[in-house]
């Protein structure tokens, strides 16, 4: 058998893996790819990391590349651009695509990416059907980690938080109210930076007040993104690392929002290391 190497590429960080049928040949991990907020130069260094953590591994038949940023008009561009530093024929789809056979496979269901940023999809088993769109950290994003981190500073900024929480935060960050300023909208990628706020706010969750921002931000989540899917009847099944790390407060909101969360994994390659390794084919498209 040949060797297949999957990708799984957020804005903030790339899972690889090399498979042999069923057996892992190799796993990795890189900065995110995305070819929306990133060059081709940034690209092209972190493609050539892989390159040469595999260099000593049996050359892959085939690359399937599942990734953040990778609308119709990206598609063509980034397989070649895969093609070029890594000498392999790539399959390159969305994240959502990627996140749909992770979490369901063969069968219907909802799938939503909760990391950095958020996504949804209604899956029909073989392709997506239907997709509310997620329009990145300035318009959208609801329920995804930049989403949080800019509820969070807003409310860290305006003083709308109890007193020793901001003295935790003060302690902890000291950014100034310029330099955070200065962080999101004269620096590269600012999402990343919003999001870097999560495990603070995970950490304090005991403080009412954030807890409740947590589950409103999932709340939003579900009744901009799913109501459109009139699908209330289907499990919510979330991949990342928002999903996993705040299960509880997405469930509390999965059931304000009249919704029973189903599959919650943090990574979605276990879903497509064993999606792949079953031979299921490439019909989905996106």
């Amino acid at each position: 058998m040949h060797n297949i190497l999957i990708a799984d590429s957020g804005s903030t960080k790339t899972d690889w893996c090399v498979i042999n049928g069923s057996e892992i040949i190799l796993r990795t991990e890189t900065e995110g790819i995305n070819p929306i907020v990133q060059n081709e130069a940034d690209i092209a260094a972190i493609l050539q990391q892989v390159k040469s953590q595999s260099e000593d591994l049996d050359p892959p038949s085939r690359l399937y590349f599942y990734g953040s940023g990778i609308r119709t008009g990206m598609i063509e561009p980034m397989k070649a651009l895969l093609s070029r530093h890594l000498q392999v024929e790539p399959v390159v789809q969305s994240d959502l695509v990627g996140a749909a056979k992770a979490l369901c496979g063969r069968n219907e269901g909802l799938a939503c990416i909760l990391g950095t940023g958020s996504n949804s999809c209604l899956y029909d088993g073989t392709k997506i059907i239907a997709n509310t769109p997620s329009l990145g950290y300035i318009l959208g994003d609801e329920g995804g980690g930049a989403a949080l981190g800019k509820r969070f500073l807003n409310a860290i900024l305006k003083r709308r938080l109890p007193a020793n929480l901001i003295k935790d935060y003060e302690a902890e960050f000291g950014y100034s109210v310029d330099e955070i300023i200065r962080r999101i909208y004269r620096e590269a990628m600012p999402n990343r930076f919003m999001a870097s706020f999560s495990p603070f706010i995970h950490r304090h969750l005991d403080c009412k007040p954030l807890h409740d921002m947590v589950v409103d931000n999932f709340k939003s989540f579900f009744s901009l993104n799913l109501t459109p899917y009139e699908r209330k009847d289907l499990p919510v099944n979330a991949v990342g690392s928002m999903a996993f790390f705040y299960r509880q407060a997405l469930k509390e909101a999965a059931e304000a929002e009249g919704y029973r969360l189903g599959l919650v994994v943090k990574s979605p390659m276990e879903g497509l290391i064993d999606y792949h390794a079953a031979g299921n084919d490439e019909t989905n498209s996106r």
